[in-house]
């Protein structure tokens, strides 16, 4: 054996060394020791000093081996990482997938929370959403005391059903003005490019361009805040932001509450979006409409047919909308009318407008779980199935869900003719599931109170009553035997504030609704184990979140009230699940 071939047989203690990971300390000993043992038995063979005049061996012998071990060290603790992350990504999904209140068809966050939805844009052939999103956990924040810190959120869809998560689109930058939280706004395009422009906190206004046709990728601008926070004496706020083009110049809303209590959007213009001058607060509100202490939050202001639509959430009561006119930079309000009622939870949504010339609206469905079980469950919040928007020819809004959903639907079942006595029930049984769509015809005429129970367990111990009441002109969404979980309240208002007749929670959601002369009622009800969306007659929908408790809470019932009732026709599909 040569001398050089003997020196590198120690590598072998080298490799072995790192299979056993052991330290560059132990490592070099081992060499040592491999060193010595290789020197007494080559003595014969090799001279001490032969080995002593060649020093570059002994150091580059070091350095290599030394290298080595770091890289390899290096690509092991990344194996460890990457294992992790694939073993808390399966227990992840796996808790979804187990969890009998989250959603199958209607979208959530991939994780964690979310609330406001926010600048929806339909863009090169693909429908995008952007929504706050908090990606640490289910929670908005841990102390009321500190800023949210909110980013947006960012998922595409080509068909308004099947929705890819994307990476978060804006997150705070440190030191920034936006460092407390990149909070609601809404999306425009200039000069084909796509821009954000959102509240910042503690900024003020700030805008982030997209030249991505994916949108997967947003500058902040440098000139941020484009619009900075106003001094307590300013005659207007800043808040959530929505924008719109107008002849050559730029308007901007920005929701908020007026020293009075009543609500309020203050008007902007601008040459650039950058350059921003106060006008005057946008409309005059109506107290015959609007509550003591509700708020225009989320504003989204667009054309509808030939009125206008501001679209808002109100902190107190949630989602609304006035219709009207607009002209000479004020919007003057002909009707005003709600989306979600006491006991309901719609709260932050927005529109798009697609290339069919269709106006997508888009709402956040809050929980009425109480925060500890949101945290615990790994999510918050759900969004609505899409609906198109528009205006009836009495120039009331028309409201209908998307028809690219009817995809989903499998295993069609369909019953006729069907004759309720009066203050009877009929189960059907072959109707069952926590997922499904009904469609529900009945004819017209004299009718009493008539409605579709879903979530039924066998001994009626968990169930949620769909309710027309024609004396009352209402439609009901009613919650008090939905779930035997004594934690799921309904509040009265938005926040802890008690109703007009002094109390804090109810048992039941109620629209406005009537049926004009020999009109017949038609149903469609979208049920997505703890979502419920109830559309009438194309226009009028209550949103329900219901949380059966019991995994036979599957039946489907029909009952009236006070009277007979002919119930021409229920189609019934299950409804195929988009997320895993």
């Amino acid at each position: 054996m040569s001398a050089r071939q003997a020196i590198r047989e120690p590598t072998e203690c080298d490799r072995q060394g790192d299979r056993d990971r052991r330290g560059s300390r132990c490592l070099l000993g081992c060499l040592s020791l491999c060193y010595g043992e290789w020197l007494l038995a080559s003595a014969r063979q090799v001279s001490r000093k032969s080995l002593l005049l060649r020093p570059d061996i002994w150091i580059c012998f070091s350095l290599e081996s030394e290298s080595k071990m770091t890289d390899e060290s290096k690509m092991t603790d990344e194996i460890k990482k990457t294992e992790e992350c694939i073993r808390g990504a399966q227990e992840l999904r796996e808790k979804f997938q187990k969890d009998p209140q989250r959603p199958a068809y209607h979208f959530t966050p991939p994780w964690a929370w979310m609330n406001d939805v926010n600048g929806p844009l339909f863009w090169k052939g693909r429908y995008h959403v952007f929504y706050q999103h908090k990606p640490n956990g289910a929670y908005r924040k841990l102390v009321e005391s500190e800023p949210a810190r909110m980013r947006w959120g960012h998922a595409s869809s080509a068909d308004l059903v099947h929705w890819t998560h994307h990476p978060i689109a804006l997150t705070p930058t440190p030191g920034g003005p936006d460092s407390g939280g990149c909070n609601s706004g809404g999306v425009v395009v200039n000069n084909g490019v796509a821009t954000f422009i959102y509240w910042a906190d503690p900024g003020g206004l700030c805008l982030a361009t997209s030249d991505d046709p994916e949108l997967i990728r947003w500058t902040k601008h440098p000139a941020n805040p484009v619009m900075p926070n106003p001094e307590p004496d300013a005659p207007y706020r800043v808040h959530d932001p929505c924008a719109w083009k107008h002849g050559d110049l730029w308007y901007t809303l920005c929701g908020s509450r007026d020293p009075d209590g009543r609500d309020v959007a203050y008007l902007f213009k601008s040459q650039d979006l950058i350059h921003w001058e106060y006008l005057h607060p946008f409309y005059d509100s109506n107290p015959r409409w609007i509550e003591d202490g509700e708020d225009c939050a989320v504003p989204d202001f667009f054309p509808l047919g030939d009125k206008h639509m501001l679209l808002f959430c109100s902190h107190l009561t949630g989602t609304q909308y006035y219709l009207g006119r607009y002209e000479d930079d004020r919007f003057y309000l002909e009707q005003h009318a709600r989306m979600s009622w006491p006991g309901g939870l719609l709260s932050g949504g927005f529109t798009m407008l697609d290339e069919k010339g269709r106006r997508i609206f888009l709402d956040w469905i809050r929980e009425a779980r109480t925060p500890e079980a949101e945290r615990a469950s790994g999510w918050s919040g759900v969004m609505t199935l899409p609906r198109i928007l528009s205006l009836a020819e009495d120039g009331s809004l028309a409201i209908e869900p998307v028809p690219e959903v009817e995809v989903l639907r499998l295993n069609h079942r369909r019953h006729e003719n069907i004759r309720l006595t009066a203050d009877s029930e009929l189960t059907l049984d072959d109707v069952r599931g926590d997922r499904l769509e009904l469609a529900v015809e009945v004819d017209a005429g004299d009718l009493p109170e008539f409605g579709v129970k879903v979530r039924c367990s066998p001994g009626g111990e968990e169930q949620t009553a769909i309710v027309l009441n024609p004396g009352a002109k209402t439609l009901s969404v009613e919650m008090g035997e939905s779930s035997q979980d004594e934690s799921i309240q309904y509040l009265y208002y938005r926040w802890a504030k008690e109703s007009p007749d002094g109390k804090l929670t109810i048992d039941a959601q109620s629209a406005p609704f009537a049926l004009a002369d020999g009109e017949s009622l038609k149903l469609r009800i979208f049920l997505d184990r703890s979502v419920l969306e109830v559309f009438a007659n194309g226009r009028q929908c209550v949103t329900q979140r219901i949380y059966p408790t019991r995994s036979d809470s599957l039946g489907v019932v029909l009952f009236s009230r006070g009277g007979s009732v002919n119930v021409k026709s229920v189609d019934a599909w299950d409804m195929a699940a988009t997320a895993e």
